[in-house]
């Protein structure tokens, strides 16, 4: 015989449940969301806090998402004891999933680990020009799993702490200067003192070439349809490419005032 099923007491059990938890569920939700907007406003609030303060730019990203993470997961667990949710049975579910979590997680908790390395070793900080995973550009902001660098052209790469600690970088702008290398083409009918004069008189000319060290300018290499001439100078790290092409311009320019002609022209 079916057994049938009595709907008045399915409606009694529904009705007790509404009555008991559903206020506790309401007040949980109004909580959370509440909640979040207040993480939000604590976040930005820090953030200009940290800025009037001056703290380090590099530390300033990391330690707000450190507050909202912490922030968040202190708000779920006050909801869950809003709504009545015994922690234990929660400690039991994370516990059963532990495992398989902390595989999951492995990679990210290895990035948070390398981006407190990062904060604390400062092998780069934020607005230094770097090279890394093939990418060359500027440091904008340190995360707490994940570094954003913004190139050149302005494409925006988000490198994993871990690369950027276990892997090779370069900062390129770290000692504030940096030097700049011409090497130009000559051939063995121009008089070599003439051409290097010319050189040195262009650089004299050029903007932002550091006066110390100093520039060198010397034949690089000898080859039998002519010589190379190669020009040494310091510039500043920040705006390299910048000076870079300005230089070029100069050096190219006096050449041919001053009737001189490279190979191919």
């Amino acid at each position: 015989m079916k057994k049938t099923v009595n709907v008045d007491k399915l409606y009694d059990h529904a009705y007790e449940w509404v009555i008991s938890y559903g206020p506790r569920f309401l007040m949980g939700m109004l909580v959370l969301i509440a909640g979040f907007r207040l993480i939000r406003w604590v976040q930005n609030r820090s953030h200009k806090k940290m800025d009037n303060k001056d703290v380090d730019p590099s530390v300033t990203p990391f330690l707000k998402s450190l507050i909202g993470v912490a922030l968040r997961v202190l708000l779920i667990i006050g909801v869950m004891q809003i709504m009545g949710i015994q922690l234990t049975l929660f400690t039991a579910v994370v516990a059963s999933f532990g495992v398989a979590a902390g595989l999951a997680l492995s990679g990210t908790l290895q990035n948070f680990a390398s981006g407190i390395l990062i904060l604390l070793l400062k092998p780069f900080v934020v607005g230094d020009n770097i090279i890394t995973q093939g990418e060359q550009g500027t440091v904008t902001s340190i995360e707490i799993f994940y570094t954003i660098v913004t190139t050149f052209d302005n494409r925006v790469v988000i490198v994993p702490n871990s690369k950027l600690s276990n892997e090779v970088i370069i900062n390129i702008s770290r000692e504030g200067s940096r030097r700049l290398d011409i090497n130009l083409k000559f051939p063995n009918g121009i008089d070599i003192k003439q051409a290097k004069g010319v050189i040195s008189a262009a650089i004299d000319k050029s903007e932002n070439i550091l006066k110390s060290p100093d520039r060198r300018i010397g034949i690089g290499e000898i080859q039998s349809d002519g010589y190379v001439i190669s020009s040494s100078v310091w510039v500043n790290a920040h705006g390299f490419q910048d000076t870079k092409l300005a230089l070029q311009e100069t050096i190219l320019q006096d050449i041919k005032d001053a009737g001189l002609k490279l190979p191919g022209m």
